[in-house]
């Protein structure tokens, strides 16, 4: 390895097609492509200010450092990163990546982020103004996450998330395989469209959840006071503790919950209208 220790960079490439180079202190100022088509790459305490520093990158480490705004699209078409102990400022973070290891990483402004990446695993993460996260990926494994954003994992395939706090509008449309372990999952319109959405222990509010949903599972789930007009035209399988607003039109499948203010079946039900509802308090 060759180290580069308190330099500072700044311009267009200026380590282009670099390999195996330890940065320590370094500070990459305005410009473009700082570490474009790299391979080996250890980033501790360095700061980003230009846009694009890691493209095309072929394993890489990056701990304790800072992406400034001006960093934006940082890490785009590359794999093999493990991540740590950094903040990011900058959207549009992780494109058409393979191979992402974050461990206690903050994104203050994630709009944009993590899009067509695979083979992701996060623990300890928290990011803000995440609008359109995480679209089209798969394969992905989260703990310990804090999310604020909305249209989240719209798209994505094969995803376990534990121990979650997610505010988010529109999450989990049409995704496939996805399962949610002890969290809570804030915001209307979740989980449209999807298939084989499988919720354990979870709390959810916002109104019209889980409607138009196939091979759809609850286990001893909640639901605050405002999630109403649940499950329309979902094939479901559900255990709730506690009761739900209402109810409206699943297709099939059986619910069981404690109570429920309203069942609505009415002609528009679709085929093939026999979802058993049980009530627990009669």
């Amino acid at each position: 390895m060759t180290d580069i220790d308190n330099k500072e960079f700044g311009g267009e490439r200026p380590l282009f097609g670099s390999e195996n180079l330890r940065l320590d202190k370094v500070i990459f100022h305005a410009g473009e492509s700082a570490l474009k088509n790299c391979r080996n790459i250890e980033a501790s305490r360095c700061r980003f200010e230009g846009k694009y520093p890691f493209w095309h990158v072929d394993g890489f480490v990056v701990e304790n450092c800072e992406f400034t705004s001006g960093a934006r699209a940082a890490l785009w078409y590359s794999r093999g990163l493990r991540m740590s102990n950094t903040i990011v400022d900058a959207p549009k973070m992780f494109r058409e990546m393979d191979g992402i290891e974050l461990r206690r990483v903050r994104i203050p402004d994630a709009q944009e982020t993590l899009w067509h990446c695979r083979n992701v695993d996060i623990e300890d993460v928290e990011v803000k103004n995440a609008d359109y996260l995480f679209m089209h990926s798969d394969h992905i494994r989260i703990r310990n996450w804090r999310q604020n954003g909305n249209y989240s994992f719209q798209y994505c395939r094969d995803v376990e998330i534990r121990d979650a706090v997610i505010y988010s509008k529109d999450a989990f449309w049409g995704t496939e395989d996805v399962t949610v372990y002890d969290s809570e999952l804030h915001g209307e319109y979740l989980g449209w469209h999807s298939r084989r959405l499988h919720l354990v222990r979870c709390h959810i509010s916002g109104t019209q959840p889980l409607c138009y949903a196939k091979e759809l599972v609850l286990e001893d789930c909640t639901f605050a006071d405002d999630c109403d007009l649940a499950f329309e035209d979902s094939d479901l399988k559900a255990t709730v503790r506690g009761g739900i607003v209402s109810i409206k039109n699943p297709a099939s499948g059986m619910i069981t919950l404690d109570r429920c203010g309203e069942i609505i079946l009415d002609e528009f039900i679709k085929a093939p209208a026999d979802c058993i509802i049980e009530i627990r308090e009669k």
